[in-house]
């Protein structure tokens, strides 16, 4: 019988936590789909970009020549995705006891960088172009962005869906709509030029793509840094939390408590836990886990049972009370 219960209490824990061999091997297929379509991306960005640069010199247009860098960019951003990806499946060892996860948020912060530095680079280059706006053939420039838009199209259908839970994956898509909206602005800047005969559209519409691109590339930015800083997710009250855990049945009090994000998708919190005498600490920790887990989405969780006797003031990273969270209770 014990060994029967400890076999169920274990099922238990392992489907709460979502830990289950067949919950592992379908975690897996999907990184290996996810990486698949990555590798595609890839492959029609690369592709195209080799088009985009030999029809930006052909037609004389700096739409087609920035969006040609801009996938320069896409393609090196695409192979980091893809690197970071790969490597970041390898096994935790003593040194790296989280593994290399965090390998995806280096990559989505330096995508965002890059995405950064080309719109400068796009930015200056259309104003000199203004000054003296050349001509183009608007006509080969049109038919050149119609394909772009085609490929750039399929690569956001590829990435569609993992952009959402993969922080490395949403760079590489946020690259891919870059280069949408460039071809999109080719297009625009191609039929003023061809019917209008309004030259400066060329460097008028590589600018406002770019600062649309430099919103983005921030949002990225800021995102991953939040990250690396060890910011509480966007998507959790912190304060939330701690009412949670002060609600909860034979706790008493809550101190140094701190969420994060390991990776895009999983979420870690530690705190320290003050609860009455006589409480069973495993049955408090068993329900201060499903319940975190159901309200937050919180998998990671490192928590050190107190009771109101036990004074750590000297040992706990807090102490100093500037350095975490402080709930308006105790301002």
């Amino acid at each position: 019988m014990l060994t029967a219960s400890s076999n169920a209490d274990r099922a238990k824990r392992e489907a709460a936590n979502d830990l289950s061999p067949a919950s592992s091997k379908k975690c897996c297929r999907a990184t290996r789909a996810r990486n698949r379509r990555l590798a595609w991306v890839l492959v029609l960005t690369g592709c195209y970009m080799l088009a985009e640069a030999i029809g930006g010199w052909w037609t004389g247009s700096l739409a087609l020549l920035a969006d040609a860098g801009h996938m320069l960019t896409d393609v090196a951003a695409l192979a980091l995705a893809l690197f970071a990806a790969w490597f970041s499946a390898r096994p935790a060892n003593s040194r790296k006891t989280y593994g290399y996860y965090r390998l995806e948020i280096l990559a989505a912060f330096t995508n965002g960088i890059s995405l950064a530095l080309i719109s400068a680079l796009i930015i200056y280059e259309a104003y000199q172009r203004l000054l003296a706006p050349p001509e183009v053939n608007a006509a080969a420039m049109l038919a050149i962005a119609a394909g772009g838009l085609a490929i750039n199209l399929a690569c956001a259908w590829l990435l569609h869906g993992d952009h959402a839970h993969d922080l490395n994956v949403r760079g590489a898509w946020l690259h891919v709509i870059g280069d949408a909206l460039g071809s999109i602005g080719a297009l625009a800047a191609g039929a003023l030029m061809l019917f209008r005969g309004w030259w400066a559209a060329d460097p008028v519409f590589s600018v406002m793509i770019s600062l649309l691109i430099v919103w983005s590339a921030w949002r990225l930015i800021r995102e991953a840094t939040d990250i690396l800083l060890e910011g509480t997710p966007a998507h959790i009250n912190l304060a939330a939390v701690e009412e949670a855990i002060l609600e909860t049945r034979g706790v008493t009090d809550v101190h140094d408590l701190h969420v994060w994000t390991i990776t895009s998708g999983r979420e870690a919190l530690s705190a320290h836990v003050i609860h009455a005498e006589g409480v069973s600490q495993p049955e408090l920790l068993r329900t201060l886990r499903t319940k975190l887990h159901a309200r937050f989405g919180i998998d990671h969780l490192t928590i050190q049972m107190e009771t109101e006797d036990f004074d750590d003031e000297t040992f706990h990273f807090c102490h100093a009370g500037t350095s975490c969270f402080r709930s308006e209770r105790e301002g």
